[in-house]
């Protein structure tokens, strides 16, 4: 493995208004600056812009706190390939992340141009865009570190879920663009020699978070007095992985890209590796709202009395879903000696906590 160190180099992130990326930019500038950073984002209104909106603000104010550092954001889509390779060529990024992507297996049912245009072209523009940076003998990108998904594991029976399974069968299209990134990058890290990490993340969660997201969306209607509709009659499980997590893991992983070398052919091995980054206990989705209900009653969310029997419903399956996430982290475990271990309880309170203050109740 090729030790990077991120100290006063210049970092791309994709995706960085969402969910995980603001999250990275803020940890990256607490714990390695020195250091520049360069963000991505197209805005789009998916879901609510203003959450969006305030996680930028939190940069920003972070970003003022560490003035030894730099931190640009461009408001612009992956599917731009002018904008990408522009800049590429003004910033020379030494590590790129890419977390920009349509995201969500339901809307992807609806929606599927979304998905080809950021998932596959734009993820298309960044691999040319790697590719391109070592010309004229430029030293280029070092590690380019994607997001994959749990996603494509699809309807697997064996669990837990490890990089050695078989990802063959995605049961929606946002999985199979995932699962088509992992193959593009491992075609460009052969032909081009682009250290290349993929990771599949598995339901991730926490303040701030993405209101398409089964707790989030719970929060929202028990709120308004709705019912809840929880799938596959409860019978579900889920590797919640608190979103602290994941970005450790993240951090983690850029740091160490895998290494460039010949195979017995004096050909290049390709410098790939895909992991696993999930909590490795999955909860029964039933459990999960339980905790959830009372970490809101905690925050005062909603009131001690509320009646959350009359708000619930047991349905069936949705096209797209699978019955169980639950992830084998042995790799991440073995390679970067990291394991997530943030309890359902700890990370639901935390965002019980940011929900009072950010809507005001």
């Amino acid at each position: 493995m090729q030790k990077i160190d991120l100290k006063n180099k210049t970092v791309f992130v994709t995706g960085s208004a969402g969910f995980i990326g603001s999250n990275l930019v803020l940890e990256l500038l607490r714990t390695q600056s020195p250091i520049n950073i360069v963000g991505l984002d197209n805005m789009n209104h998916y879901y609510d812009v203003s959450i969006k909106e305030w996680r930028l603000s939190e940069i920003e104010k972070c970003a003022a706190e560490h003035p030894e550092s730099t931190y640009q954001f461009y408001k612009g889509d992956l599917a731009d390939k002018a904008m990408i390779d522009q800049i590429f060529a003004k910033h020379k990024p030494a590590v790129v992340v890419n977390l920009g992507a349509q995201a969500g297996v339901r809307y992807s049912i609806t929606n599927p141009d979304a998905y080809i245009q950021s998932n596959m072209i734009g993820f298309y523009n960044i691999l040319e865009a790697c590719r391109h940076s070592y010309d004229n003998g430029e030293t280029g990108v070092e590690h380019l570190v994607y997001a994959s998904s749990s996603s494509v594991y699809g309807t697997n029976k064996k669990v837990p879920y490890s990089t050695d399974d078989k990802v063959d069968n995605p049961v929606s299209l946002y999985a199979a663009t995932k699962k088509s990134n992992e193959l593009m990058a491992h075609a460009y890290s052969k032909l081009y020699n682009i250290p290349s990490t993929g990771l599949r993340f598995f339901t991730v969660y926490g303040p701030a978070g993405r209101p398409d997201m089964a707790y989030f969306g719970f929060t929202n209607k028990l709120l308004k007095g709705q019912t809840i509709q929880i799938f596959n009659y409860g019978n579900c499980k889920r590797d919640f992985t608190y979103v602290d997590d994941i970005v450790e893991g993240v951090k983690r992983v850029m740091q160490g890209a895998p290494e460039k070398k010949n195979g017995e052919d004096g050909l290049s091995i390709p410098p790939y590796a895909v992991y696993n980054i999930g909590n490795n206990s999955p909860e029964n989705i039933l459990d999960f709202v339980d905790i959830l209900q009372q970490e809101l009653i905690r925050a005062e969310v909603l009131p001690a009395d509320y009646d959350f029997e009359s708000h619930k419903e047991l349905v069936p399956m949705q096209p797209g879903d699978v019955p169980i996430t639950y992830a084998d982290t042995t790799a991440l475990e073995r390679d970067f000696g990291f394991k997530p271990s943030t309890s359902l309880r700890d990370g639901l309170r935390k965002f019980a906590e940011w929900y009072k203050v950010f809507y005001k109740i």
